[in-house]
């Protein structure tokens, strides 16, 4: 990536930061801020007290002033610890609380964005930047940013009292500082890009061990443990190389604060020792300096770790933005009709669609399914039959072409109207970690008991449920893990079933079956899709011969249709794959 896209997204993101993020906490900021002020006005009150208790104090034998300079000194001291306690209490809070917010806010972007999206993208990345990417923006409300400006008021104070003392001292002081000023912004130019590779690793390492524990029997089943840990390896050795990076940069600017602040304590020790010898500045005078030359360089040096902790901040806040900007599956200036009711006509017409350019799934699909009719699609693994059933759900949009319900073209219908008629039961039979009941609840979480229990039953839900402990209370597991395939399947056709749709979509419904179940699910899914447009995708042949028509595609085109009865008297592909089921 350029420079100059590099800068721009930066400064998009200084904006977008400054708007979103500060401006809107600006009262909170400026409490903090009164805070700081006071924290660091009270600091400077020790080293000043010095010079009186070596000059006057000490010098003297004014026991008065003493007493006076301890309760000034114990008033400061008990200033500063209770500014610290409230302002970290403060914004510390509100940092984990925009934390939180930002957390929910890039979550809801991303559940927004359209199924193809999803299709390129793991699990694990994407938690990764719903979880860590947001994490850095603490440095910005929390006390960092106040920190850094306190930073800047004790430097600004401290410069001011300096030269008060002794200007020439001051001047050969400041100019290490300056040298390592210049390095450290330099060094975070080269440290934003590393931060910002490093998310995007972690993600990486993250989606890979995420699919790895989901996929554990798999690679158990395959004995590929010593496989699985070495890419996890690999990752985490490529995370750690990028680490060390940042690491070396950040070792850079301290080793060089170290060196250029020593270099600046040398020289004033040399200078204000002849002072001293001269005549022309007293040890008091001395003892403060090097005590408010110390809260100059504090600062400095503080601001450049908390510059370190901003600047992975914003490389997080850019990934999160990046995410922020990707339009929505809800977004498409074209959706603007809302289905108040459905009757259910699908039609598709001379429909052509690719998941790569020139390399096309569907090549001018034309169809129609009236309301209520079962409309069946077989044919070989990848001619294209779950794409077309992708389209009728609105996952997908056309290429070219139309998908209309009730003459309306779905590609310019809101998807919130047109999906509460629908229903889908997919070949991935995907359940949540939860009981049996708040699974089967879980697209119509207000139904009634009554409601619940005739689709249990209905999709013999019951059957199995009814020889558990705990019944619909029963734990399944992630993704359903302690249940059958049948079991599963079951579950999610009673999901469907009290959603109550219009327009069904089975993908696949019975191919997770045992013949017992199958029998179950086969009247189970007559009751289904009785009154309800059907798209109906399935090996199992025999499991679609009541359809109103069957579609038979091969590389993403329409070769043959017609009812079971029509097909096989044709003898054309059709029959050649019922004929070669029926055998086996």
């Amino acid at each position: 990536m350029s420079d100059k896209s590099e800068s721009k997204r930066s400064f998009a993101s200084l904006g977008n930061v400054f708007r979103e993020i500060i401006w809107p906490r600006r009262g909170l900021l400026l409490v903090g801020l009164v805070l700081i002020i006071i924290n660091r006005v009270a600091g400077l009150v020790l080293p000043g007290s010095s010079k009186y208790l070596i000059d006057e104090v000490i010098a003297k034998d004014n026991l008065a002033l003493f007493k006076i300079l301890l309760l000034v000194v114990g008033l400061a001291i008990l200033v500063q610890s209770l500014t610290s306690f409230f302002l970290t209490r403060l914004l510390s809070v509100e940092a984990q609380n925009l934390i939180a917010q930002l957390r929910s806010r890039v979550q809801q972007q991303i559940i927004a964005l359209p199924v193809r999206f999803f299709d390129n993208s793991k699990a694990g990345e994407l938690v990764s930047r719903i979880m860590s990417d947001v994490e850095g923006v603490r440095n910005l409300v929390g006390t960092g940013l106040v920190q850094m400006f306190g930073g800047v008021l004790t430097s600004l104070g401290s410069l001011v009292l300096l030269l008060r003392i002794n200007v020439q001292m001051t001047v050969y002081a400041l100019l290490p500082m300056i040298i390592f000023g210049f390095l450290s912004l330099k060094a975070f130019g080269y440290i934003r890009p590393i931060f910002r590779k490093r998310g995007e690793i972690n993600a990486e390492v993250t989606g890979r061990l995420t699919e790895s524990l989901n996929g554990i029997r798999v690679i158990k089943g395959f004995n590929a443990e010593a496989f699985e840990i070495r890419v996890f390896h690999d990752g985490v050795m490529r995370l750690f190389e990028n680490v060390k990076k940042s690491l070396t940069s950040t070792s850079l600017v301290t080793s060089a604060s170290t060196f250029l602040l020593g270099l600046a304590t040398l020289i004033i020790m040399g200078i204000g020792g002849n002072e001293i010898i001269q005549g022309r500045m007293t040890v008091g005078d001395f003892f403060a300096f090097i005590l408010y030359l110390g809260f100059l360089v504090a600062p400095i040096v503080q601001m450049g770790n908390i510059g370190s902790q901003l600047t992975e901040s914003f490389a997080g806040l850019d990934r999160m933005e990046e995410v922020l900007n990707l339009p929505r599956e809800s977004e498409n200036p074209a959706r603007v009709n809302v289905l108040s009711s459905v009757k259910g006509d699908m039609v598709f017409r001379d429909v052509s669609f690719s998941y790569e350019t020139e390399k096309p799934v569907l090549k001018n699909i034309s169809f129609e399914a009236p309301a209520g009719s079962v409309t069946a699609l077989v044919g070989s693994s990848g001619s294209g039959k779950s794409t077309i059933a992708g389209l009728a759900a609105t996952f997908l949009t056309p290429d070219a072409g139309q998908v209309t319900l009730d003459g309306v073209d779905l590609a310019t219908v809101t998807l919130d109207s047109y999906r509460r008629h629908l229903g889908v039961v997919l070949q991935d039979d995907f359940l949540f970690d939860g009981t049996i009941r708040e699974n089967v609840l879980f697209a119509r979480p207000d139904a009634g008991e009554e409601a619940l229990q005739q689709a249990v039953a209905a999709a013999y839900v019951n059957e199995f449920t009814d020889r558990f402990e705990k019944g619909l209370e029963t734990v399944i597991g992630e993704r359903g893990v302690k249940l059958s395939g049948g079991q599963r399947q079951r579950i999610t056709i009673a999901r469907a079933l009290l959603v109550d749709p219009r327009i069904l979509i089975l993908d696949e419904a019975t191919s997770n079956l045992d013949t017992e179940s199958e029998t179950y699910i086969q009247e189970t899914l007559g009751q289904l899709m009785a009154g309800r447009t059907t798209i109906v995708i399935a090996h199992r042949l025999s499991t679609i011969r009541k359809a109103d028509q069957i579609l038979v595609i091969e590389n993403g085109e329409i070769v043959e249709r017609g009812t079971h009865q029509d097909l096989i008297e044709r003898e054309g592909r059709y029959h050649r794959l019922y004929t070669y089921q029926a055998r086996i």
